[in-house]
């Protein structure tokens, strides 16, 4: 008679599912905090935040779900929409600044054979592991010397020249057959047309896994504009949050909320194409 492996699943399961809510329950904070009266947010976490008599304690529904603190985001406060506007002027172009950079220096670190090669890789792979807080001044020097200061320029060129997409791209380079490249050369393909044709199709996943990164980088940065943008009309949506006094707990919930949808749904789309990437990276020609 064969033993049950029901209880061996169950053991291995119940970390997962701990882990599970312990990373939903942050999502399912913010819903339901969203969905609260300014009353109710003061009862529950007022005595964490704004220093009120009693213990922290969150409901798992609230009492009287509400709609107010969206509408009043949605309708009175039009600084939430500018600065979502500018969070992708500051998206959109950083993104297609790394692939437009990124993608040539990564074929030609992955596939061209030259002096100082092996020494250019590990810069980009040093730099890459540097913090924001160790580049940040050289950065800074540049761009006042560029006269890009307090302009969206001064975050997406940083970001567009970033060193961590080209590693990823170059790693999905790696994984193209050399007969296929070989095979181009004997018919007559030269660089540029062995990369547009053979390249760029062959190292999709990896681009697309670099791209997803440096979006999800790009819309949650808050050192950089913080660091480079003086003026609060250029202001991406992750320097809204900050402003939010803790009067308004409703508001920032529901800000909390929407600043975490478009991030979400594109990492929900892209989670395929990270994947990919991950698994071309670790295949060895």
């Amino acid at each position: 008679m064969k033993k049950s492996r029901i209880p061996w699943l169950t053991v291995k399961l119940i970390p997962l599912l701990a882990l599970a809510l312990l990373v939903w329950w942050v999502i399912w904070f913010m819903v339901m905090g969203s969905l609260m009266s300014l009353e109710e947010l003061r009862g529950t976490i007022g005595p964490a935040l704004i220093g009120a008599e009693g213990y922290s304690i969150w409901p798992i529904l609230p009492t009287w779900p509400t709609l107010r603190p969206l509408v009043a985001l949605l309708l009175d406060t039009p600084q939430f929409f500018v600065m979502f506007w500018n969070t992708f002027r500051l998206v959109i172009p950083s993104v297609l600044g790394q692939f437009i950079l990124g993608a040539p220096a990564a074929w030609a670190l992955s596939r061209f054979r030259f002096r100082g090669r092996k020494v250019l890789a590990t810069i980009y792979i040093a730099l890459m592991l540097l913090p924001f807080q160790v580049t940040m001044v050289p950065n800074f020097l540049i761009i006042d010397r560029l006269g890009l200061m307090d302009t969206t320029w001064s975050v997406i060129l940083p970001f567009a020249f970033s060193a961590f997409p080209v590693f990823i791209m170059m790693r999905g380079f790696d994984a193209v057959p050399r007969a296929l490249l070989e095979a181009a050369s004997i018919d007559g393909a030269g660089h540029f047309r062995t990369f547009f044709k053979i390249g760029l199709p062959l190292g999709v996943p990896s681009i697309l896994a670099a791209l997803v990164l440096g979006f999800l980088e790009v819309w949650g940065a808050i050192e950089q504009p913080m660091t480079f943008l003086r003026d609060p009309s250029n202001w991406p949506l992750s320097l809204f949050l900050p402003q939010i006094v803790t009067e308004e707990l409703g508001l920032a919930m529901a800000a909390s909320l929407l600043m975490l949808a478009p991030a979400a749904l594109f990492f929900f789309f892209g989670q395929k194409y990270l994947e990919l990437g991950i698994q071309a990276a670790g295949i060895k020609e």
